[in-house]
């Protein structure tokens, strides 16, 4: 664990950090009206492309970008978006089809285990000659490239700073969790007279679930694999930290507006809303919501927003910085035509060195890790850098050692609702964790 957050440490640097608000609907559109529209140039191959995106707050920028590649080359690009949590289950409806997509997501041992035979080897590609760092790429212990990281995102508590101080509080008061709790319980004993919350709800409807069964559960998980100095996907879990993983989603849904049975069904985009129209203070997600957080749809003001560390009561974290990792990684599907893997080789290139490309992945993604890569402006970026430049510790992605990760999640989104609503108690999120866990990974290992 100390060799992995040391090369992370070194990456933040890398990609300048000086890599999901979702939607709840799938987006398939052709790129272009090839039969009304001539090419700009003649194509770069013969074949066509079909990209399965999972990042549905990226959706309108991966279709605008395919309409220009087709526009200036006649190659046909087809996006299409999974709904939120839903990847998985359309990744293996889609390739069941004739017309199957030819780039996909490998995001992690677990994706590699499912679908590594459909990868081909992006060793030496002309993508993968443009990257700078490989640590991120998924890659077998024969040297085979299943898939590349694109990009390097970071996640935490979204801030927003100026209600934080029309509360009365500044930023600097929040150090660790009993800081933190100070804070937000102040704010929601006051909410009536402030008219905004401490945090967005805490919603498990699936556009939203995966941002504690995933990314909150990360931290119990970081924690007792730092300690036991765990590497790869192990067997078991103790849950060491699950009372802290228990103190910080306590405060989470009592400190907000949307509490008990009501988080049940409360979605993704609602609790985006309540951040961005100033209705909460606190808001858990990443480094990607910062594009809708200040366009058109909420204009916040980037001087106002501010990612702090996930305080959950572990002893030293006030040297915690943002959880750092990424779960994007392109593959390509190695049984398409000859002709669809070449143009969809030839479209990779080109989004990670045309200028409409690296403009694209720098605003909705950050940090990228090509030689054309552009410096993003993501103020989240930057409170990532900053506390790795006073020395705080990177929070490494320990949910990437999942087995069966939506299965497993499933359980405790299952029993984290049932906790929430009076239904069920703490116990059975303890045993969705470590029992849910040693169950899958054996079932995958059988």
């Amino acid at each position: 664990m100390k060799k992995i957050i040391a090369l992370v440490l070194c990456l933040v640097m890398v990609f300048a950090l000086c890599a999901c608000g979702e939607s709840n609907t799938a987006t398939t559109a052709p790129a272009a009206d090839t039969a009304t529209e001539a090419p700009a140039e003649e194509p770069a191959a013969a074949g066509s492309v079909y990209y399965l995106n999972f990042k549905p707050e990226s959706d309108e920028a991966w279709q605008a970008l395919a309409e220009t590649y087709t526009k200036q080359t006649g190659v046909p690009v087809t996006v299409v978006t999974a709904a939120s949590g839903t990847y998985d289950q359309t990744l293996t409806s889609e390739m069941d089809k004739s017309e199957a997509p030819t780039m996909f997501q490998v995001g992690n041992p677990g994706a590699v285990a499912t679908w590594g035979e459909y990868c081909l080897d992006l060793t030496g590609t002309d993508v993968y000659n443009e990257m700078t760092t490989h640590a991120f790429d998924q890659v077998g212990d024969d040297g085979f490239t299943y898939s590349i990281g694109y990009c390097y995102e970071c996640y935490g508590i979204i801030v927003n700073k100026a209600l934080l101080e029309q509360a009365g509080h500044s930023i600097d008061e929040i150090k660790d969790f009993e800081s933190l709790k100070a804070v937000a319980d102040d704010i929601h004993a006051r909410a009536g007279e402030l008219g905004f919350d401490a945090f967005s709800s805490a919603g498990l409807d699936s556009s939203s679930s995966w941002r504690f069964s995933g990314h909150l559960a990360n931290m119990p998980l970081y924690y007792e694999f730092r300690d036991d100095g765990i590497t790869a996907q192990p067997e078991t879990i103790k849950g060491t930290y699950l009372d802290n993983f228990k103190m910080i989603w306590d405060l989470y849904t009592t400190d907000s507006a949307t509490t008990g049975a009501d988080l049940l069904t409360s979605t993704g985009d609602a609790s985006e809303a309540e951040f961005g129209e100033g209705k909460a203070v606190f808001f858990q997600n990443g480094s990607w919501e910062y594009a809708s957080l200040i366009g058109e749809k909420f204009n916040m003001d980037p001087a106002n927003l501010q990612m702090i560390p996930i305080y959950c009561g572990v002893e030293g974290e006030t040297d915690a910085g943002l959880c750092s990792g990424t779960e994007n990684c392109w593959a390509v599907n190695c049984e398409a035509d000859e002709e669809d893997i070449q143009a969809t080789l030839d479209f990779m290139k080109w989004v990670v060195t045309s200028d409409e490309g690296t403009t694209m992945l720098a605003e909705e993604f950050g940090p990228c890790p090509f030689k054309s890569a552009k410096t993003p402006e993501n103020v989240f970026f930057a409170d990532a850098t900053n506390l790795t430049n006073e020395g705080k510790y990177v929070v490494t992605w320990a949910f990437n050692f999942t087995p069966a990760v939506d299965d497993w999640r499933a359980g405790v989104v299952d029993a984290l609702g049932q906790y929430t609503a009076g239904t069920g108690d703490w116990d059975a999120v303890v045993s969705a964790f470590v029992d849910g866990w040693a169950t899958l990974y054996a079932n995958e290992h059988a």
